[in-house]
């Protein structure tokens, strides 16, 4: 992947809140066609680079953020959205009250003439995405479902689909199995496998290395507001990364001390 531009790169960011510093020297890329896992203890600094990259936090001083190749200032929430920087958080973020056609175009409804909403082709384009990209294929599931309706990897399916609907390049998911039954994670985890084969990248943020291994290219471990270490899944075993995770949280270290 080393030949390829990454979708976005890190160089040297820190974030400091007063005198905590969450962040110190962190640099990674994500390339594209990627799933990177983010790996780390309560208070490695994971939700904090999660919400620098999505533009809540602008970088300290000397800290930069590439996009695409491009170096990015003047960093924020607007700015990364426009680029095509998507999160899906636990909850979400889905109307519950709400049928699956307005949820899938919410904030950027389709209009017709005279800006009135074009509900039929917004319910059209929600049936094909259904069928087409989260497999229902039930007659008894349709886009006028609200979404109380679904179960917990359905919505997560939802909420997936429609950031890959509206061009997201980078899709940020934030513990997206937490709450979820067996079949439901690995629905859901078959939907984060939609965004790979999509061409599109992901950071998929967890807390259960069983659930995070399988699904991703990458592994990126945090510890107290560093990079303690980068792996490709194809260089270390499952019992490896518990055993290193393990050794990182006792000693900061990814090695024993000779």
């Amino acid at each position: 992947m080393s030949s390829q531009t990454p979708v976005i790169q890190l160089k040297n960011v820190s974030k400091t809140f007063g005198e905590v510093r969450s962040l110190s020297d962190v640099s990674l890329e994500i390339y594209p066609g990627e799933i990177v896992g983010l790996l780390g203890d309560n208070g490695a600094g994971k939700s904090t680079l999660v919400k620098t990259i999505m533009g809540f936090h602008e970088p300290d001083a000397g800290g930069e953020i590439w996009f695409k190749g491009e170096k990015i200032t003047d960093w924020s929430v607007a700015k990364a959205r426009a680029l095509g920087i998507e999160t899906i958080y636990q909850e979400r973020a889905l109307c519950e009250q709400q049928p699956i056609w307005r949820n899938m175009f919410m904030g950027r409804e389709v209009t017709k003439k005279f800006g009135l909403l074009d509900v039929k082709g917004m319910r059209a384009e929600a049936s094909r995405l259904m069928s087409e990209h989260m497999g229902f294929t039930s007659t008894a599931v349709h886009p006028d479902n609200t979404v109380q309706t679904m179960s917990g990897g359905e919505k997560q399916g939802v909420a997936i689909t429609r950031a890959l609907y509206f061009d997201a390049e980078l899709v940020i998911l934030d513990e997206p199995t937490v709450g979820l039954s067996l079949s439901e994670t690995k629905k859901t985890l078959d939907f984060i496998q939609s965004i790979k084969s999509s061409g599109r990248s992901a950071i998929f943020i967890d807390h259960n290395i069983f659930h995070i291994y399988p699904a991703v290219d990458r592994m990126i471990v945090l510890d107290r507001g560093k990079v303690a270490g980068i792996y490709n899944k194809s260089e270390i075993t499952m019992d490896e990364l518990i055993e290193s995770m393990y050794r990182v949280a006792r000693t900061g270290n990814l090695k024993e001390q000779k």
